[in-house]
């Protein structure tokens, strides 16, 4: 497959997923219900993730993130933005990302945001992760030792699927504020 091709099919992906995702307000409490119980199953897995949640200036919880691909991969999910514990809005993520990669999966993602400059940051959409950010899978005692980079902690939970990965990709985000 030429590369110009696999660039229009994730392209095609990436726009299929934002249409089946669109936010209407019932889509927009499932989103947050999802998120309620993925913030639980993150504080299952480990314990002190609740410390985090408590402390954080805001977050960000996706519950159902999807990813494929083939050399070119793609990745999109729907989720909800609390800021001093209150849900405040919802946020779309996507990604992008070449190199060695085959096959697909659903995880959960978290990210923290230690103080309001980072949270504004978000809120205005001007917060992108890089190659250089990474995640931290949510296990036991996982939290204990993680610490904010830049003001922004990631925590991601595997919910289904296999996929081989050795790839170069930023995430993006898009803020909605509630109504």
């Amino acid at each position: 497959m030429r590369p110009k091709t696999k660039v229009a099919l994730l392209v095609m992906f990436i726009m299929t997923v934002n249409l089946v995702y669109a936010q209407s307000d019932s889509k927009k409490k499932e989103i947050i219900a999802e998120s309620e119980d993925a913030k639980s199953e993150f504080i299952k897995a480990d314990k002190e993730m609740s410390r985090l949640f408590d402390k954080a200036y805001g977050y960000v919880i996706f519950p159902n993130v999807g990813k494929g691909g083939l050399g070119v991969g793609g990745a999109a999910g729907n989720g909800s933005v609390y800021e001093k514990g209150k849900q405040i809005g919802t946020a779309k993520l996507t990604q992008v990302s070449i190199g060695f990669q085959a096959g697909g999966q659903a995880y959960r993602e978290v990210v923290f945001f230690e103080e309001k400059k980072t949270m504004d940051r978000f809120k205005e959409d001007r917060i992108e992760f890089t190659a250089q950010v990474s995640a931290v899978a949510a296990a036991s005692g996982a939290s204990a030792n993680a610490k904010y980079v830049e003001g922004v902690m990631v925590f991601t939970m595997a919910k289904g699927g296999l996929m081989y990965e050795a790839s170069v990709g930023g995430q993006k985000f898009k803020y909605e504020p509630n109504d």
